[in-house]
């Protein structure tokens, strides 16, 4: 069994885990919360802050899930094609 140090470690470094981008969705999470919560309530103004904070937070999961994913993937591609 994993100690939780360990586990951790192994989320944050590894693929299978896809940790990193996590903080982006939580953001996009509480913006779709907001936007719900202002469409019900007939408040425009929550409606439109929370809109714009979902958009951010997907905006930020999609870079952060480039950064941290796919440039370590596309790292290792190019060391392959370079050993050939």
């Amino acid at each position: 069994m994993r100690t939780p140090g360990r586990l951790v470690e192994t989320l944050r470094g590894e693929e299978e885990g896809h940790a990193r981008p996590l903080p982006g969705l939580v953001i996009a999470a509480v913006g779709v919360v907001l936007l719900g919560i202002g469409a019900s309530g007939d408040t425009g103004w929550l409606a439109i802050v929370g809109g714009v904070v979902a958009a951010v937070g997907f905006l930020a999961w999609e870079v952060l899930r480039h950064t941290s994913i796919d440039y370590d993937v596309y790292r290792r591609l190019e060391e392959l094609e370079r050993r050939k």
